[in-house]
C-alpha cells in the first residue's frame, strides 16, 4: 500500500522534518536550512491540513505538486492550501545547501478573522509548482522581512494583540504576492501572450460542430490541462491581459457559435441548444439573452 503521510498539526510536520516542537501550535516559521527529511524513503508523499508559504532556494529535493514538477535551484515563492497532495523526490547526494523559509499556518489560527474567508480568494494557493512566483532580490527581501516580523511576534509574550498583529502581517504578505505575480505576468510578456494566443486557438478548435458533438462545451479545467497549466493560473493570466476570466471567454464562444448557427442555418433554438450541450433549451435562451439583451429568436429575426 502506498505510504502517504498525513499531517494534521504543525507539531507532526516539525517532527517529520527533524525539528523541535513549534513555539506556537498554530503558526510557525521554519528555517529551511534546518529541515532534515527522513531519508529512508527517497520519495516522500504527504497531505497537510494547514496552509504553507514557502520561500525556497537550493532545496535538495524535487518538489511535485499535482502533475507538475519543479527544481528549487533559485529563489521562488509557492503557496499550498490545506488537503493538497504533495510529493518530494529527495536527493541525498545533492551538494547544495538548502536555504529559505517555510511559513505554516493552521486554519484554526484564522478563526474569527476576516482572513479566514478572504484567504480562499487568493488563487495562487491553487497554482501548480511550475507556476511559482520568481522573486527579484528586492522582492525577496520584502518577503523575508514580513516572515521574520511574524516570527518575532509569536516568539514574544502572547497577548490579546498578538493574533491581530500576525494576521495583518500575513495579509501584507498575500497582498505583496498578488503584486509580484502581476509583475511576473507582465515581465514575462512574451511567454504569457503566447499562452493567451494558444488559449484562443484551442478554444476556437473546440467550437466546431464536430468537436461539440463529440465532447460538448470545453471546461476551464480541460483547456488549462491542454495548456499544461492550472485552471487558476490561466484565469489570473486572462484577467491581466483580457479583463475576463476563462469561463467568460468560454461563454463568449458559446454566444458566437450560437449567433453563427442562428444566422446561417434553419436549425431551431432547441437544436442549437442541443448542439451546445444544453439539457434544456430554456437555459440556453436565458444565457443568450443575458449576454446579448435579445432572445435567440429575436436575434434571428433582427439578423434576417
Amino acid at each position: 500500500m502506498e505510504n502517504i503521510f498525513r499531517f494534521h498539526s504543525l507539531t507532526e510536520f516539525h517532527t517529520f522534518c527533524g525539528l523541535p516542537k513549534p513555539e506556537h501550535p498554530l503558526i510557525s516559521l521554519i528555517d529551511y536550512s534546518k529541515v532534515n527529511y527522513p531519508l529512508n524513503d527517497i520519495e516522500l508523499k504527504w497531505i497537510q491540513h494547514f496552509y504553507s508559504i514557502g520561500l525556497k532556494r537550493n532545496v535538495n529535493a524535487r518538489f511535485n505538486y499535482g502533475q507538475q514538477q519543479y527544481d528549487f535551484d533559485s529563489g521562488v515563492l509557492c503557496f499550498v492550501s490545506p488537503d493538497q497532495f504533495l510529493r518530494l523526490e529527495v536527493n541525498p547526494e545533492a551538494q547544495v545547501e538548502p536555504t529559505g523559509w517555510l511559513l505554516l499556518i493552521h486554519p484554526d489560527f484564522l478563526w474569527h478573522t476576516d482572513l479566514a474567508t478572504k484567504i480562499n480568494g487568493y488563487e495562487f494557493f491553487k497554482y501548480a509548482v511550475n507556476e511559482a512566483l520568481f522573486l527579484s532580490d528586492k522582492e525577496e527581501q520584502t518577503v523575508v522581512d514580513i516572515l521574520q516580523n511574524i516570527e518575532k511576534e509569536y516568539q514574544s509574550n502572547v497577548d490579546k494583540f498578538s493574533q491581530d498583529l500576525i494576521i495583518k502581517q500575513v495579509e501584507r504578505l498575500l497582498i505583496y504576492a498578488e503584486r509580484f505575480y502581476e509583475r511576473q505576468f507582465i515581465t514575462r510578456k512574451k511567454s504569457t501572450q503566447e499562452l493567451v494566443v494558444r488559449f484562443e486557438q484551442l478554444l476556437s478548435q473546440h467550437f466546431t460542430t464536430e468537436k461539440l458533438g463529440e465532447h460538448g462545451i470545453p471546461t476551464v479545467t480541460t483547456i488549462a490541462a491542454q495548456l499544461n497549466i492550472s485552471a487558476n493560473y490561466l484565469g489570473s493570466l486572462l484577467r491581466i491581459y483580457t479583463q475576463q476570466n476563462t469561463q467568460q471567454h468560454i461563454q463568449n464562444k458559446v454566444i458566437d457559435y450560437a449567433k453563427t448557427r442562428l444566422s446561417t442555418t434553419a436549425l431551431s433554438v432547441s437544436e442549437i441548444a442541443y448542439e451546445l450541450g444544453f439539457e434544456h433549451s430554456q437555459s440556453f435562451s436565458k444565457m443568450f439573452k443575458a449576454k446579448t439583451s435579445q432572445s435567440p429568436l429575436e436575434f434571428r429575426e433582427a439578423f434576417n
